[in-house]
């Protein structure tokens, strides 16, 4: 009888399991299908605007270098969660530039909800909106909770800002935050051998020492004071104040004044509620007071923009280079840079009779110095079948990032862009105190020659071996200040001066002959047009190809899981995790700027 309940209860069982996950496999089809339709038929179809209307710019978004970056998160979708918001910077910039034109756009509205977006990214947009400002329409700025400093720097070129009654404004200026673990990794038993050139190059600092070196302080110091007061000239030339006014007002820590001293100190207009800034809005846009507003997304304005693109069989190919260079996550996630495919990519354009000229955009902090200088070769064989190349740097193009550059013959970057970083180095880890005293495990090694356990983690390297990875990496650095040198058509000593690993911002870059000038993608694609001699009638095509959302969740979908909980369970630590992990499972000489965390 036992026998017989205990078989009918583990039949209900399996049957139970068994439905559920039918029943998880029919939602997951049902929603591919569902979805597949809807992108299907809004791929078709251009919206329509309706008069009155307002282009909405939610700043709450994770800004993308691309369209189709982002990453679709199945569980969130069969199980009611929040999805992560994301916008590209193109489409983002599209949208103003279409806004600025169209008749039905009256303005532009900016929720102030804090944008994850690097500081070059966000001086884009704000050019965007600087133009914008020609047309004579109106831009309205509003910050529920507060405004952070990243979004205040985009909202200040609004013609009002406006405030809830209990907001605030957080001005504190700029800081970085690199973390250190030689504290951690010798108690853990770990040592990083190290192997450089460069005073500057500091990617390495972390694992061998315990903070900041006064050269990495220096370089530090530098790029944020220009950055920061970059940022702070064109917020009080739209404000009508002073720079020395806003630094005083941010040392008078302004972020916890009340409400209504910013607007006594004019960083804000007016204070109003969310359902006061509607009205307002309504008002401008005669719309009844108990009618919705008509807010238009970025999206759906890109995609009126995108159906008016001017199109010819002459080709204008822009190549995307975002992430590390041959780093753990372009291998296992997909993301970064595979200096493999992108050089099969650029080969292919090469080949193609229709593509006149190539604009690389770069935001990357570097990576293998072996994937670099495959990159550098193949665009060096792009260029020698008389085709143009021009660069647009992002956020970063530092150390690698700059070495794929240097080969360009025009580069522009943004004031507040991250470059240079010219140097290289090696790091092989070493944890033999780790496994032999903390671990009690011995290790015997039977080699055939003398250095065949040369790189093994539990052996330190001798004195020979490390002067041999020396000699390699010096050589290394003379390829990668030779290529600069030749890229920029100075002397190989001239890069040497301002090389050392050293980290510039655009602006000093400009200055010292690494950029040619300040300008975005649509800049870059100009220059290479107007060097081809290429009338309006040109395409402009994207590359690489991007992988469905659906492909980049099959690939990733247990890697993302995995992810998403570590976040959660670590918060802030993640990102020091991350760069250790990262940091112990590469295999190549680097060129690679240091994980420096800037705080907006």
């Amino acid at each position: 009888m036992m026998k017989k309940f205990l078989l009918i209860v583990c039949g209900s069982f399996v049957g139970v399991w068994l439905a559920l996950m039918i029943f998880t496999l029919v939602a997951i089809i049902s929603s591919f299908a569902i979805l597949g339709s809807f992108a299907a038929v809004t791929s078709a179809t251009s919206p329509s605007i309706s008069k009155n209307s307002i282009l909405h710019l939610d700043l709450g978004y994770e800004v993308t270098e691309r369209d189709g970056m982002e990453d679709l998160d199945v569980t969130s979708l069969v199980m009611g969660g929040d999805m992560e918001k994301t916008i590209s910077l193109p489409t983002l910039v599209a949208a103003i530039e279409e806004a600025a034109t169209n008749d039905n756009i009256k303005g532009i509205y900016l929720e102030c909800n804090g944008l994850m977006a690097g500081i070059a990214t966000r001086y884009e947009i704000r050019d965007a909106l600087q133009k914008f400002k020609k047309s004579k329409k109106f831009i309205y700025a509003f910050g529920q909770t507060g405004i952070s400093q990243g979004d205040y720097f985009l909202a200040s070129v609004a013609d009002s800002i406006f405030l809830n009654p209990e907001g605030s404004v957080n001005l504190v200026g700029l800081a970085s935050a690199t973390p250190y673990f030689k504290k951690l990794m010798d108690k853990v038993g770990i040592e990083m051998q190290v192997i450089r050139v460069g005073t500057f190059k500091s990617a390495v600092e972390p694992y061998m020492l315990d903070s900041i070196s006064p050269a990495n302080r220096l370089q530090q110091e530098t790029y944020l004071g220009n950055i920061w007061n970059s940022m702070v000239d064109s917020i009080a030339a739209s404000r009508k104040l002073t720079p020395e006014r806003i630094n005083q007002l941010t040392d008078n820590i302004v972020a916890i004044m009340p409400a209504d001293s910013l607007v006594r100190y004019k960083i804000v207009d007016k204070l109003c509620y969310r359902n006061e800034m509607d009205n307002r809005l309504r008002a401008l846009t005669e719309v009844d007071i108990d009618k919705d507003l008509n807010l238009v997304s970025p999206d759906d304005l890109a995609s009126v923009a995108a159906s008016k693109d001017k199109s010819g069989k002459d080709v204008i190919a822009v190549v995307y280079a975002v992430g590390e260079i041959d780093g753990n996550e372009s291998v296992t996630s997909g993301s970064g840079i595979n200096s493999e495919d992108l050089c099969e990519t650029i080969y292919s354009l090469q080949n193609d009779k229709d593509i006149k000229g190539m604009v690389l955009r770069v935001n990357s902090p570097g990576g293998s110095a072996f994937g670099s200088e495959q990159i550098w070769k193949a665009i060096d064989d792009f260029k020698k079948e008389g085709k143009t190349v021009a660069v647009s740097m992002g956020d970063y193009a530092a150390s690698g990032g700059y070495y794929i550059s240097a080969g360009a013959e025009r580069i522009f970057a943004q004031p507040t862009t991250i470059t240079g970083s010219i140097g290289i180095f090696g790091m092989i880890p070493c944890i033999n105190e780790l496994v032999e005293n903390k671990l009690g495990v011995n290790v015997s090694v039977v080699k055939t020659n003398k250095n065949s356990e040369m790189g093994t983690l539990t052996k330190k390297l001798t004195p020979a071996q490390k002067d041999a990875l020396q000699q390699m990496v010096n050589r290394g650095y003379e390829l990668f200040t030779g290529r600069c040198a030749a890229g920029r058509h100075v002397s190989q000593d001239s890069i040497k001066q301002i090389a050392e690993g050293r980290v510039w911002d655009g602006i000093s870059a400009k200055k010292i002959g690494l950029v040619d000038e300040f300008g975005n993608v649509d800049s870059a694609v100009k220059w290479v047009a107007k060097k081809n001699n290429l009338s309006d009638k040109y395409s402009v095509n994207y590359y690489p190809t991007q992988e469905t959302r659906w492909e980049k969740m099959l690939k990733k979908y247990g890697s993302v899981s995995t992810e998403k909980r570590l976040k959660s369970e670590l918060g802030f630590l993640y990102e020091y995790y991350r760069e250790a992990q990262k940091a112990l499972g590469r295999n190549h000489i680097l060129c690679l700027m240091e994980p420096t965390q800037i705080e907006m």
